[in-house]
């Protein structure tokens, strides 16, 4: 077998150590971690929806064959070890984990490791296109799985980092065989139960009111010290930092960026902070003949020359100072700097030009401008609503109104995988730390396990041809290039209009320890106390 523990490719984003605590706070419960962040888990499906504050919660309750720690290294979980077979370099081998037992006392096996990777890759699952590749699953004894791609896969391993394992027999005496269809709306019984291999167990559920878990006492790691959270979705921010600092709250995970400084100054408070591995970006309908919530002519978005004056019109270092009080990193690549793939060359971006601007707009034929409704979430992460209030002053400069309509993830993320909004504001992390990340789901044409947030309709069979080429090439210097060829393109065609990479900040009571997680997918099971 070749090299087991595979470290992440690119550059690796070092976590940020967490902040000198000291003695003096007083923690409520230190078994207990009261927990809050802006918005709840879409559901506890482990494969339903590709999310990054669903995987969060998810991650206490249900584990993945790999890990990814702090410094961004894969860890072994689930899967002791991996690597390519010496034998089929087509072939992955993954040792699993003996001993592991599910929460209703049932114990792991790798049949439930076969069961899972095939659901999660199956449609409607919302992680289907990191398993594009996946040509078969198999147990070939007690302790070793096989994963059969359409050819050599060296970084399929990175996609495994959020696919997480469940019981087998439990989704069939609970008919989720097949995971719901979240863009539908489609209930069932994984939606709201659970039964993982995870540290924490869950106890109490009440979706955007209040989750509870409890220590999994037969769990096969280290006992953590928290044995008890209380997990919050909390809106409004002032209410979230009001909770932590009247002490009804223990962490704040979605620090508002206007508070950062006060509750640094806060006695009794510490904040850690860090980069994140996400961006912010806009995008729009290119293709349609005509966009619904529009009084334009044709399809505005289907002209360079608007996408291009639509680019000129923003002010990324207004919206850090103002909005983000300086708490971004403004960029015109749509993938944070640590993810293979990223170039200086991309992430430079031109200074707000609004009389170049103007004059697209009139070549473009809509010098008189035009309405559009821009969908924005209002629950997702910090400032979003405030990012495309301002994106909607910039664009009046220039003569696009833009009618804004802010609502819950929930009602937010389904227009996009329905084809059901015309502009649209989406965050995007890349847990691979691969651009064939972006590229297979938010470029590719959207068919089979490929383009499920391509809200854009962007279509290109060649450079889908391209994107399908990246999975199992082994020249690792040649696939970069074509990822670099890949991205001149989707550059040049402004897919995607992108403002910033986010900066993260937790707020917790002193004596806990919490370092900063580059997903920002902070685990409770890593807490500890002074």
């Amino acid at each position: 077998m070749n090299t087991l523990l595979t470290k992440a490719r690119g550059g690796l984003m070092m976590g940020v150590a967490a902040s000198a605590l000291v003695l003096s706070g007083v923690v409520a419960h230190a078994e207990t971690i009261r927990w809050a962040r802006v918005g709840d888990a879409l559901t506890l499906d482990p494969h339903s929806q590709n999310e990054g504050p669903t995987h969060t919660l998810n991650h206490h309750i249900y584990e993945t064959l790999v890990g990814r720690d702090d410094d961004g290294e894969l860890t072994p979980r689930l899967a002791t070890e991996w690597g390519i077979s010496e034998d089929d370099e087509n072939v992955w081998v993954f040792t699993i984990r003996e001993g592991v037992m599910f929460h209703d006392g049932s114990e792991m096996t790798v049949d439930d490791v076969v069961f899972s990777i095939n659901r999660a890759r199956t449609t409607p699952s919302g992680m289907a296109a990191l398993h594009a590749a996946v040509e078969e699953v198999t147990a070939v004894d007690d302790t070793t799985v096989h994963v059969r791609m359409s050819g050599p896969a060296p970084l399929y391993v990175q996609n495994l980092t959020n696919t997480f394992i469940m019981s087998q027999a439990w989704a069939e005496e609970n008919g989720v065989e097949v995971a719901p269809d979240f863009a539908a709306g489609e209930e069932a019984h994984s939606v709201r139960n659970t039964n993982g291999t995870g540290p924490y167990r869950l106890v109490e559920r009440d979706p955007e009111v209040r989750t509870v878990l409890q220590v999994f006492e037969d769990h096969w790691d280290d006992a953590p010290e928290v044995t008890e959270i209380i997990y919050t979705p909390i809106s409004e921010a002032a209410t979230r930092v009001a909770a932590l600092l009247s002490g009804e709250g223990d962490i704040v995970q979605d620090v508002p960026v206007q508070d950062i400084a006060r509750l640094e100054q806060t006695e009794g408070i510490s904040v850690v902070r860090g980069p994140e591995n996400r961006n912010i970006f806009f995008s729009y309908d290119m293709t349609s003949e005509s966009l619904a919530s529009s009084d334009a002519e044709g399809n505005p978005f289907a002209s360079p020359e608007v996408r291009e004056a639509m680019s000129l019109a923003v002010d990324r270092n207004a919206i850090r100072q103002v909005v983000m009080r300086g708490e971004s990193q403004p960029s015109a690549a749509p993938l944070p700097p640590f993810v293979n793939g990223w170039t200086e060359e991309m992430h430079a971006f031109d200074d707000p030009d609004l009389e170049r601007a103007r004059e697209l707009m009139a070549e473009a034929g809509y010098g008189d401008g035009f309405t559009v409704q821009l969908d924005c979430p209002n629950d997702r992460s910090l400032n979003d609503e405030s990012i495309c209030q301002s994106l909607v002053g910039m664009m009046a400069q220039i003569g696009i109104n833009v009618d804004l309509n802010a609502q819950t993830r929930s009602l937010h993320f389904p227009l996009i995988e329905n084809w059901e909004t015309d502009f649209y504001l989406l965050g995007w992390g890349v847990p691979t730390f691969d651009s064939q990340y972006v590229f297979d789901f938010l470029v590719h044409t959207r068919e089979g396990s490929y383009g499920s947030f391509n809200g854009s309709r962007y279509s290109n069979p060649e450079l889908d041809a391209k994107i399908e080429a990246l999975a199992t090439m082994t020249d690792l210097e040649e696939r970069d290039a074509l990822i670099a060829e890949i991205w001149d393109e989707v550059m040049e065609e402004r897919i995607f209009l992108n403002i910033h990479n986010q900066v993260l900040a937790y707020a917790m009571r002193d004596g806990i320890n919490l370092d900063v997680h580059p997903e920002n997918q902070p685990h409770m099971a890593t807490v500890t106390f002074d």
